[in-house]
């Protein structure tokens, strides 16, 4: 496990590199390495932003507010304090669109780019999406803007030259050089890391800014470290283009994120669990529950198949298949290979839309638009979690997987665990439940009431919409 992974942050420096030939030691053929980054560095620096946030924080109520009818006498209402940030970023378009992380403006009231010349613009966000921490922004465009290109992080392997650009500490237009250091890790930071790591220094500030390979093309964005201190020791990550640019696509042009989605609920195959399921290795993803109505029930998977193969490739292990699953596009035909009882099969389905997407991502809404997400993805009551739950057996409803930060659910108070058992007195067995009910909520522009079992205690809770 790592020490301290620090999301928030934002990956030492090279001297040279050697090999060990059967002769002995001997420094790598000169040609083979470059003189230096200048001209890259020139060329592309201007592309690099450091991007600036505000964002407003209003006082937790003390215990006088709660307990006092007249407030905190002599004091005032409690006043709003003003949080700033800092990240980097980098223009893709002459139109003025500019990629960083999703955490980097995520609540901002107001969001500033200041480039090399140190010209500051203020900026919109276009869209976000939190599941990969990739956020898009516009500015109006400048005279003869410099832009980057992406390029391939499928091709680059481990090795091979990496530079970072950034403003880390505020230290804009910093140039760091290291290498890959390896594909696709997953640092648990999300259910679609796929991350390239490297060497190259990344410290605070350097979020969202650009890796470029030694041909100045972006294979990345920079968007965490691993780090005891909060400092660089040379573990950083960034998204691999190849998931950066078809999000940012999306974003740009609808505001919103497409997954796919075939609704299972997977878990790893111990050796325990393959010998009992009568299985050879533990590869595959086992199915532990299937949704109503969804895709693969539909295509008629099974709880206690193992997915071994999708859309052509090899399933090693849950996350493989999370990854296939949502990288496919909604309403494609694809095959999947299921192993129910040790005999195989491959079977045909549609990809399907997650329901929950378009209410996690997209476009931050302004003033004049209050945000009104729900903010929860559901899924049926997990078998191997309900003694865990404290739930009554026969217990029926729906388990909260995740609650969308900054989410009505969120600033309500239900959590990821919680078991929604009925919504406005209505039992839930299926997310379409709970999107009928929140829909006559609105409608009635009145609160959505849940009856919720939280670790064997049940309670009701409110949503509320926003106010405008």
């Amino acid at each position: 496990m790592f020490p301290v992974l620090n999301k928030r942050l934002c990956a030492g420096l090279i001297a040279a590199i050697l090999i060990f030939p059967a002769g002995g030691l001997a420094p790598l053929a000169a040609q083979e390495i470059p003189n230096d980054f200048t001209a890259i560095v020139r060329e592309k620096i201007p592309a690099v932003v450091a991007i600036t946030t505000k964002q407003i924080i209003q006082d937790q109520a003390t215990l006088d507010d709660f307990f006092s009818p007249f407030g905190r006498p002599g004091l005032g209402p409690a006043q709003p304090q003003v949080r700033e940030a800092l990240g980097s970023g980098f223009v893709i378009s002459p139109d003025g669109y500019i990629v960083t992380n999703n955490h980097v403006v995520a609540d901002a009231s107001e969001i500033h780019v200041v480039f090399s010349d140190k010209q500051t613009l203020p900026a919109r966000l276009v869209g976000r999406d939190p599941a990969t921490d990739i956020a898009v922004l516009k500015i109006d465009p400048r005279p003869n803007m410099t832009t980057t290109a992406w390029g391939d992080s499928d091709a680059v392997q481990p090795g091979a030259w990496t530079i970072a650009i950034g403003s880390p500490f505020g230290l804009g237009g910093t140039v760091t050089v290291g290498v890959l250091s390896a594909r696709s890790r997953d640092i648990n930071a999300g259910p679609y890391d796929d991350f390239l790591q490297t060497d190259a220094s990344i410290n605070r500030g350097n979020s969202g800014g650009p890796l470029f390979n030694a041909r100045g093309e972006v294979i990345g964005v920079n968007t965490a470290i691993v780090s005891p201190t909060g400092g660089s020791i040379g573990i950083g990550f960034a998204v691999p283009s190849r998931t950066a640019r078809n999000i940012v696509d999306q974003l740009i042009r609808t505001g919103r994120i497409e997954r796919g989605f075939i609704g299972v609920r997977l878990q790893e195959i111990t050796p325990s669990i393959a010998e009992a399921l009568g299985i050879a290795g533990s590869k595959g993803a086992l199915v532990a529950s299937v949704e109503p109505g969804s895709p693969a029930e539909q295509a008629g998977i099974q709880a206690g198949d193992v997915i071994t193969r999708f859309n052509g490739k090899d399933i090693q292990n849950v996350h493989d298949l999370t990854l296939a699953v949502a990288s496919r596009k909604p309403g494609t035909k694809t095959t999947l290979t299921r192993n129910r009882g040790g005999s195989q099969q491959e079977i045909a389905l549609t990809v399907g839309q997650r329901d929950d997407e378009e209410e996690q991502t997209g476009a931050v809404p302004g003033p004049e638009a209050p945000d009104q997400r729900l903010g929860l993805s559901l899924s049926p009551i997990p078998d191997e979690a309900r003694q865990q739950l404290g739930l009554q057996p026969g217990t029926a409803g729906l388990f909260v997987q995740e609650v969308a930060p900054n989410s009505l659910a969120d600033q309500n108070g239900l959590r990821a665990g919680d078991v929604i058992v009925s919504a406005n007195n209505r039992d839930v067995t299926q997310p379409s439940d709970i999107q009928e009910e929140w829909t006559k909520s609105r409608q009635q522009n009145k609160p959505i009431l849940f009856r919720i079992n939280r670790q064997g205690q049940s309670l009701f809770v409110a949503v509320a919409m926003a106010k405008s």
